[in-house]
């Protein structure tokens, strides 16, 4: 199965499936001797791990981050590097009645048209579950890049609408705001490997994320040139923008400017509302999801879309690091 692994010098490639025994990271080409512990991963996952309050999925599991290789005595030693994450609360029993249906809005069907054959329990190979390797993955590439700093917010909706949302048996979208300081300038690459382009490539991979904008984002298409263009100062000797329209990339390449960016995620697809779907014969269908499920996915996702941000920082320093 292609698709699981991104990175050009700092690669990484994650395995497992939701209702696995475990699920894992193996990470390529992290440079020697960098201080690394599980107290650092498991910072992170702690963030977004499962069961932490009611607004969350009840899931109970510790996501306690074991470093199997690529790292001795707290620090990196070039080798690969491997991390098991442990599935402790999975209950495959919850969807043994969902086995020969297509759940609306998952990737039942697809996984099926494409490969004639999928793990049903919750969803397998297609589940959120894998992003907490992505995340033990971000907890080492921050390492490359120690200055930049990430701050993810989420500006819509509020948690008195979730709440609502969820007493309905329904879910809500959200959409999340990401804003990274102390980049560079000169990170990224022209045409096709542009910096803003392998954001939205790695955004766009997470479970649930139907859009991406930076900077002005489409609100630039009511903006006149003279508004938008951000004109250039010096500043302590240093190039810098009056304006951030931008959102720190221009031509693909950092500006040293902060990078702005905002990801929207859909609603959550298992609802226990019920909806009309087919069996794997074509046969219709009601369906009403039970199971642990967030009523917001963006919810957990600030540090899901850190830790992708971070990789490819990471992976554009290195990159960098060959050319100058």
């Amino acid at each position: 199965m292609p698709g699981n692994s991104f990175g050009t010098l700092f690669k990484i490639t994650t395995w497992g499936e939701s209702h696995g025994p475990a699920i894992g990271l193996i990470i390529d080409g992290c440079p020697a001797g960098l201080r690394i512990s599980e107290k650092d991963i498991q910072k992170e996952l702690d963030r977004r791990k499962p069961g932490q309050n009611a607004l969350t999925s009840p899931r109970k599991e510790k996501d306690k981050a074991e470093i199997l290789s690529g790292i001795f005595e707290g620090k990196t030693t070039g080798s690969p590097i491997s991390l098991l994450i442990q599935n402790a609360d999975a209950r495959s029993k919850d969807y043994k009645k969902l086995k020969d249906l297509y759940r609306p809005s998952h990737a039942d069907f697809t996984y099926d048209a494409k490969y004639g054959f999928r793990d049903h329990r919750g969803g397998g190979r297609a589940s959120a579950r894998e992003t907490a390797a992505r995340v033990a993955g971000g907890a080492i590439a921050r390492k490359i890049i120690p200055r930049v700093t990430f701050k993810t917010t989420l500006i819509s909706p509020d948690m008195k609408t979730i709440e609502k949302i969820k007493k309905e048996g329904d879910s809500v979208g959200g959409l999340l705001e990401c804003v990274i300081q102390n980049v560079p300038a000169g990170l990224g690459s022209p045409v096709f490997e542009k910096l803003d382009a392998r954001l939205a490539q790695v955004m766009l991979s997470i479970p649930g994320v139907k859009g991406f904008e930076i900077g002005s984002g489409f609100k630039c298409v009511d903006m006149k040139g003279s508004e938008h263009n951000d004109e250039l100062l010096v500043k302590n000797g240093k190039v810098m923008t009056k304006t951030n329209h931008a959102g720190g990339i221009v031509g693909g390449i950092s500006n040293g400017m902060g990078i702005v960016f905002r990801v929207a995620f859909k609603p959550t697809a298992s609802i226990t509302k019920k909806q009309q779907t087919v069996d794997q014969k074509g046969n219709k269908k009601t369906v009403k999801i039970e199971g642990r499920h967030d009523p917001c996915i963006a919810l957990r996702a600030l540090p899901i879309v850190e830790a992708m941000a971070a990789l490819v920082l990471a992976d554009e320093y290195l990159i960098q690091k060959t050319i100058r």
